[in-house]
């Protein structure tokens, strides 16, 4: 066992130490500058969905595939990752989280376009898609294999050992605030979880549509009061994170090096943008166009990082407890901070709203490991045994303190399916660029809802069955750019 901890160990350094962050970071802004900061041209139009959403009967809406995506982006990262990265990187940490999330807009918006181009559609009539099917579809069956390898790091990563750990999460925090005993907690939690997992993404898009606003609005909403009472210190915190950021004043040992490092490795792994699971999700909506939706996703990055993270960050700066560098769980300091704010009744609030952003965030990994499970076989079997398998998991990881410590592998995992898909991104990126393009140019014509047309991509294994509504449109003007002349 040590040997394979040893492996393990040496597999996340490799991933995350010094491989993956410059590869997520270089590929976001050659993506943005590429596009022409496709994230920033199209920031109005991410908005519509909220509001304007018509899918055909039976399918998911584009503002409910973007629900179920913010609540799996948004979980333990935005409270104690952001937590944790103001500690050792100080306040500077912030400022280099909003700008690896600025970049991660524009690259989500092309992994989860490529997802909805080369999505298929299920024999009950929804949609499936994601990195593993671009890598078969959009690559070929020659590299089927690296799609293999993603789907196989995807399950235990996701569906299994972030599972368990969000069970263990939710156990310890009603613990610490209500004193429940972690049997009970985990029963709790796996019954629910089982009346979401066992209804398929229909159930799962619906719970995700009541859950996320309410979890997302009331902690926006806990963080705006913050302000409101501390409002003449906020100049102050935000010329902390600033100078923080660029060195003009150090506030942990580091100095801008650590506020670099820590806020790009918090963001990065709070917005999951390229990690290649939020594409899974984007790709069951039903849209006109990819890009619409991949739009859609670089909204749900803004939230993830922008909104909550900050949320999460200007109550910790804007209080008395925060001290730099100082050896503290993450959790704790931002209910510490709450705390001075507001009194001990916040913690039981942080607890609920940490029972709600592990319970999406559950839901949503579970949904990542069907998908990946598509890859192996479509048995109903198979994906009876890997509702059965996340639901234990999620009841073991509340119940057993400890037990979690036996999901090592998890972080190297996901680094290694973050390579998978970033290397996948690469090669696929002159079709996301022409489907950029094509969007563009109708949108330019005045065609507010432009549409797929797969004929543009004669030479792509696309399913036209997933686009069936490309006769029902008017084609753009005569003269307009397409895909296939851009």
């Amino acid at each position: 066992m040590q040997y394979i901890r040893e492996l393990f160990d040496y597999i996340g350094d490799f991933t995350w130490g010094w491989s993956l962050i410059p590869f997520l970071v270089v590929l976001g802004v050659f993506f943005t500058l590429s596009s022409q900061f496709v994230q920033l041209r199209f920031f109005g139009r991410m908005f519509g969905v909220l509001t304007k959403t018509e899918p055909k009967d039976g399918h998911i809406s584009s503002r409910e595939a973007l629900l179920v995506s913010v609540g799996g982006r948004v979980g333990g990262g935005n409270i104690a990752g952001v937590a944790v990265a103001i500690t050792l990187g100080g306040p500077g940490a912030v400022f280099w989280m909003w700008a690896i999330a600025l970049v991660g807009m524009a690259t989500s918006l092309f992994e989860c376009s490529l997802a909805q181009l080369f999505k298929r559609t299920e024999a009950d009539g929804s949609y499936r898609g994601g990195p593993a099917q671009y890598i078969i579809y959009g690559l070929g069956q020659n590299f089927r294999w690296l799609a293999v390898l993603y789907a196989i790091c995807l399950i235990a990563a996701f569906a299994f050992g972030f599972n368990a750990f969000q069970g263990n999460t939710v156990a310890g925090a009603l613990q610490e605030s209500f004193g429940l005993s972690r049997l009970y907690a985990g029963i709790g939690f796996a019954i629910l979880t089982a009346l979401v997992v066992f209804g398929g993404i229909r159930r799962i898009a619906k719970v995700a549509d009541v859950v996320v606003p309410v979890m997302a609005f009331g902690y926006i909403g806990l963080a705006l009061v913050v302000i409101l009472i501390n409002l003449p210190s906020v100049p102050g915190v935000i010329g902390s994170i600033l100078s923080n950021a660029f060195g003009f004043t150090s506030a942990v040992a580091g100095g801008v090096g650590a506020a670099v490092a820590q806020g790009l490795r918090r963001g990065l792994f709070s917005n999951e943008a390229g990690l290649g699971s939020a594409p899974n999700v984007a790709a069951i909506a039903d849209v006109k166009h990819p890009v619409s939706q991949g739009v859609v996703q670089s909204l749900s990055v803004f939230i993830d990082t922008m909104v909550i993270c900050s949320c999460t960050a200007f109550m910790i700066l804007l209080s008395d407890v925060y001290q730099p560098g100082a050896d503290i769980d993450g959790v704790v300091l931002t209910q510490q901070a709450l705390s001075s704010h507001f009194g001990d009744w916040a913690s039981y609030f942080l607890s609920l709203a940490v029972l709600l952003f592990a319970f999406s965030s559950i839901i949503y990994n579970y949904y990542l490991g069907e998908t990946a499970l598509a890859v192996f076989t479509e048995g109903r079997t198979a994906q009876l045994v890997l509702r059965l398998m996340v639901i234990a998991l999620v009841f073991i990881g509340a119940s057993a303190e400890g037990a979690t410590s036996v999901f090592f592998f998890s972080d190297p995992l996901m680094g290694v399916l973050a390579l998978v898909n970033l290397m996948a991104l690469l090669m696929l990126f002159p079709i996301g660029l022409r489907m950029v393009r094509d969007y563009t140019a109708q949108v330019r014509a005045g065609i507010d809802n432009p549409v797929l047309n797969p004929a543009d991509y004669p030479e792509l294994s696309l399913d036209e069955t997933a686009w069936p509504a490309v006769g029902d449109a008017a084609p753009p003007p005569p003269g307009t750019a397409t895909a296939a002349s851009a």
